[in-house]
């Protein structure tokens, strides 16, 4: 299946290999413990690896361990071959949704920089996955992570091990990232919606003009009319409120499923990490 586009290859691997099942793990974290969920692909390995950073609501709640959105992006990639991540930034430290918070506790710009990096060391301790070959994801809150963790400037843990391979970066907030003239230092993919009113498209758009002749490869793909969380399986569109750092002062934005969007993406993410 080596010189088939992705699209028939993961229908094929979807119809022979069974659906992959979450496994706990802990990430040592300097003094404390980073729970999170592996999804990993059948056989031995070695494999090429994804840290998934959630958005910021959070990895799951209560009642599921995991969010349906993440288990079947976990299950989607695991059945192409990577072995997926979720380090759970906020339930580890027993927080709740901070979408409400306009200073996070968990900051994107910090802490979960630190979170995504520990993964990566996880990841690359492992004898199952391929070390130079480990990639970034994030979603929202976790997709602003990403980029934060992938600047050009941004200090590098003092480690010898291979940097991130690529990111992938759905619905980012790039306000801030415009103002610090941000660029990457890896290939980064940025996905989102023209009708997003939470994170806007054209931010994005700016900032990755912006970074154009100074940054490693780029792209940025913006779908028409998708919103928010155009990803997420069957969500009807919903209006949210009380949303901090939404892209208006009146805290409301929209969240939906654009099935176009959705299968583009579902496509287009692990074509950029199979580069």
């Amino acid at each position: 299946m080596r010189n088939l586009p992705v699209s028939i290859a993961a229908a094929l691997i979807l119809a022979l290999v069974p659906v992959a099942s979450a496994e706990q793990v802990d990430i040592p974290t300097g003094n404390a413990k980073l729970r999170a969920m592996l999804y990993r692909p059948a056989g031995a390995g070695p494999f090429p690896a994804v840290v998934a950073l959630h958005n910021c609501d959070g990895l799951g709640d209560g009642e599921a361990p995991i969010d349906e959105r993440y288990r079947e992006w976990g299950e989607h990639l695991a059945a192409l071959g990577f072995a997926v991540l979720f380090p759970d930034s906020f339930g580890s430290r027993g927080l709740a949704s901070q979408c409400q918070m306009r200073q996070p506790s968990v900051r994107a710009s910090r802490t979960r920089i630190n979170d995504a990096n520990a993964a990566r060391h996880w990841l690359q301790a492992q004898p199952w996955v391929i070390a130079d070959r480990v990639s970034l994801m994030g979603w929202s809150h976790g997709a602003t992570t990403a980029l934060w963790t992938v600047r050009r400037s941004s200090a590098r843990t003092r480690d010898k091990l291979p940097d991130f391979r690529a990111a992938v970066t759905l619905y980012p907030n790039c306000q801030r990232s415009i103002n610090l003239a941000w660029s990457a230092r890896i290939p980064t993919l940025i996905l989102i919606g023209r009708a997003d009113d939470w994170t806007l498209a054209a931010t994005c758009e700016q900032m990755v003009a912006g970074a154009r002749g100074r940054s490693a490869g780029t792209m940025i793909t913006v779908y028409p009319g998708a919103y928010h969380d155009f990803d997420r399986a069957n969500v009807a569109l919903t209006e949210r409120t009380g949303i901090a750092n939404a892209a208006s002062p009146t805290g409301r934005v929209h969240v939906g499923t654009n099935s176009p969007a959705r299968a583009d993406a579902f496509k287009r993410v692990p074509e950029w990490f199979s580069r």
